[in-house]
Order: structure tokens, then C-alpha cells, then sequence
């Protein structure tokens, strides 16, 4: 698949490697599993001759140190004479190479040190201090354990706390590039097509390329890619998770799987597993990133009428339809978990049908606030709210996948608490299908 998108990203490193010539840049790139991070970097260096990328493998500080040593030699052209076996000796030679030549140095999933020694993280802040007035490197350090690099970057406890001089967080396609996608790889691609590539993929850059690699662009041809003998999608959930996870995945497992099948309020999730997930779920928001609480949009901060839900499409599927009927997916029989699928789909996808119109009014950039409303009990729920307070006015609407089954004439009655926080605004009100996609 070609490359797509990321021209602020790439603007972003092109910055940083001019400021470079300067003085040192310390870039710091993140991101879920699977976003392209790594298909990014390469892109942003294709053209320079000097750079080096490293990939940081979960091995031996020796072994790493030789590897690393015959790519300095290779790209760099430079000859280190003996044998390093510290990485923090290598780093102190790049840093000081780097006083007369400027060239970039990538190091991928840099979170891996904590499991190779995590002394390197101490150490090499000792040398980017010394050596970042007078160096010209332009340093990019990546990785994909989100809960981790934000420890090593963000909490003021750790050596590297506030020495990046820039961030680049990765995130899925947006819509509008999952669009693009369908058109030169699917051009006769329909609705039902597009929600479908959405709901599953949810825009994260390996899925969608393994998809189109596959020729699957149909619902029906996607399931035969998850639900088949050696799927790649089986498993996934696990391999992007445990690592962030670590013994406690068992709990967070438990409480994604609640999420998904819509048990969305904490005390719902409390009264089912029969324990306080309090402190889980603050980690999968604050930490892992991988939930968020929604509130009725102008309700305080502090509210207690708050609901969770997780961010990321593909892996609220996998939870909701993978890792729920595990047991059927370990005996092979994925033509009932598949049935499973198909009969919940039509709900399933009204769902994330929502999600995708709010995200397509966010790119719009025409609202200064997006959200949704709900009263106590779940009642007078209106699905999304748009406000633009420069101009006062407001959207309300309702998402059904058929327009068929939205009455406007509802959705004006159930505006009307919303409309008391808004005096003086203009509302209008629009019925969203898969025929407005």
C-alpha cells in the first residue's frame, strides 16, 4: 500500500532536522501499536544519506552494542575502533561526532531499555546534557508501549522528564483518508463498504493495509479475513495489550470486555466483576489511553453522570466479538462467532456510526465543542451535539443507519433542556444515515 497522510508529522521532523544544524533536537514520536510510526520515520529520512534508524530489540546490552556499532560504521562512514559493549558508550561517540556533522539517529520502541537495563535512561540524559549546547544530532526517539514512554518523558521523577524539544503523538486515519484509501484501491466501494472499513479498522494504518493487501473491502470479505485459520486479527487484542498491561491484564481485559458490550457506567462495571475498578480505569484513561469518559456535553467536570468508552474501533470489536467468545475462537469454530457477528452488526455499526459523524464534523473545524446529551436514567439521549459559540448556534442530531427511523419532531422535544444552556443561540437540526456518509 502506498503512503498516505502525515504531512504535519513529516513537516514536523523536516523542522526538526533544519533546527538541527543549530543546535541538538530531541524528538519524541508515539503512538498505539500499528499506527505507522515506524513507516513514518523511514518516510521523513528516505532522503537522507546519514541517517540512522535502530530498531531497540528485547536482547542483550552486548549483542544491541555490536548491531548498533556496524550501522554507525555503515551509515555514518566512521570506523570505532574495540569492542563496545555499553550503549551509553556509543551514545557519547555519536553525541560528539556529532559537534562536527549533523545527522539524524532514530531509536525505535526506546521503551525496551527498561527491559534491557534501565540504568541507559540516567545515562544518557547525563550525556544529552553535556553535549546538546555544542551537538548537532537530530535525535528521534520512538516507541509503541504508550503507558511507558509517557513514564519515561512525562513523569518529573524520570532522567528524561522535559528534554524533548518536540512530540509527535500517531494516530489512526481519519475518515477522510480512509476515503481516499477506498478510492484508488476500491473505486466502486459503497456505503455500507466504508462503515464497515471503519468500524473494524478503526484508520490504524497496519490493519487497514492488511486489508487492502487482501482485497477485502466488503464486510463479508473483512470477517472472512478475521474469522479464518492463522488470522493476524485473533490475536491481536493480546499482543498489543499484555506489554502494557502486564499481571493485572486479566482485570483490564475484564473491564474492556464489559465496555464493549455496553456496560459503560463505572457502577455497571462494578456490580459485575464485584470489585472497585476506580483506580483501572483511571490507567486506561490517564495511562494507556485507551478509554475516555463522556459526559453530557455542558455538565461540570466533577459530574457523576459519566460514561467510559473506548477510543479505539478495532479493539472495542475484538473485545466485543473476539475476546467475549474466546472459547469458540480456540476451537476453531469461527463460523458461530462469525453468525454472532452478523446478527449484532446492524446495532453494532449504528454505534460507531455516530462516532464516525462526530469525527467528521471535528475535521470540519467549524464547532467549538462536540458532544452528546443524555439526562438521568439514559433518558432524552440525543446523539450528537455540535456547538459554535462564535456564531451561536447549534446542531443537534440524530444517527440511525436507516434516515427512516429518526423523527426530527423527537429530536426538537429532547433538545430542549440543551437549549437552556444556550440562550440567545440559533439550532438547527438534521437527520444522519449511511446515506450521508
Amino acid at each position: 500500500m502506498q503512503f498516505y497522510d502525515r504531512e504535519k508529522e513529516l513537516e514536523l521532523i523536516h523542522q526538526a532536522k533544519k533546527q538541527s544544524l543549530d543546535h541538538a533536537q530531541m524528538m519524541v514520536v508515539v503512538g498505539r501499536r500499528r499506527t505507522g510510526k515506524t513507516t513514518l520515520l523511514k518516510k521523513a529520512i528516505e532522503k537522507e544519506d546519514d541517517a540512522i534508524y535502530y530498531f531497540i530489540a528485547r536482547k542483550n546490552e552486548v549483542l544491541i552494542c555490536e548491531e548498533f556499532t556496524q550501522e554507525i560504521e555503515r551509515i555514518l562512514h566512521v570506523r570505532i575502533f574495540g569492542t563496545v559493549i555499553r550503549f551509553r558508550d556509543l551514545f557519547q561517540y555519536l553525541m560528539e561526532l556529532s559537534e562536527t556533522r549533523s545527522f539524524t539517529l532514530v531509536l525505535d520502541e526506546f521503551q525496551q531499555f527498561y527491559s534491557i537495563n534501565p540504568s541507559i535512561y540516567s545515562e544518557l540524559q547525563n550525556i544529552w546534557d553535556s553535549f546538546k549546547e555544542k551537538s548537532k544530532i537530530n535525535l528521534i526517539l520512538c516507541g509503541s508501549v504508550y503507558s511507558l514512554m509517557r513514564k519515561i518523558f512525562e513523569n518529573s521523577k524520570e532522567p528524561l522528564f522535559a528534554r524533548a524539544t518536540g512530540r509527535i503523538h500517531v494516530k489512526p486515519f481519519r475518515v477522510n483518508t480512509l476515503k481516499e484509501i477506498l478510492s484508488d484501491y476500491f473505486p466502486e466501494y459503497g456505503k455500507e463498504d466504508l462503515l464497515a472499513f471503519y468500524a473494524i479498522t478503526g484508520g490504524i494504518a497496519k490493519y487497514v493495509e492488511l486489508l487492502v493487501n487482501r482485497k477485502a473491502f466488503t464486510l463479508e470479505k473483512i470477517m472472512d479475513e478475521i474469522f479464518s485459520e492463522n488470522s493476524l486479527f485473533l490475536e491481536e487484542g493480546r499482543n498489543v495489550l499484555i506489554e502494557e498491561f502486564g499481571k493485572d491484564y486479566a482485570t483490564y481485559f475484564s473491564i474492556l470486555s464489559l465496555l464493549a458490550s455496553s456496560k459503560t457506567s463505572r457502577s455497571d462495571i462494578e456490580s459485575t466483576l464485584g470489585f472497585s475498578t476506580g483506580g483501572f480505569l483511571e490507567r486506561l484513561e490517564k495511562d494507556f489511553n485507551l478509554i475516555r469518559k463522556v459526559r453530557p456535553i455542558f455538565s461540570r467536570a466533577d459530574g457523576r453522570n459519566v460514561k467510559y468508552t473506548i477510543v479505539d474501533n478495532f479493539l472495542n470489536f475484538w473485545f466485543r466479538f473476539i475476546f467475549k467468545y474466546q472459547s469458540a475462537v480456540e476451537i476453531g469454530n469461527f463460523d458461530y462467532v462469525r453468525s454472532i457477528v452478523m446478527r449484532d452488526y446492524p446495532t453494532y455499526s449504528g454505534k460507531i456510526l455516530e462516532r464516525y459523524f462526530s469525527e467528521e464534523f471535528a475535521i470540519k473545524q467549524s464547532f467549538s465543542a462536540i458532544g452528546s446529551w443524555w439526562e438521568k436514567g439514559n433518558n432524552n439521549e440525543i446523539d450528537i451535539v455540535a456547538v459554535n459559540d462564535q456564531d451561536k448556534k447549534v446542531l443537534f442530531a440524530e444517527v440511525k443507519r436507516n434516515k427512516k427511523n429518526i423523527s426530527i419532531r423527537l429530536l426538537r422535544e429532547k433538545s430542549a433542556n440543551v437549549m437552556n444552556h444556550l440562550p440567545g443561540y440559533t439550532a438547527d437540526f438534521v437527520a444522519l444515515s449511511l446515506d450521508d456518509m
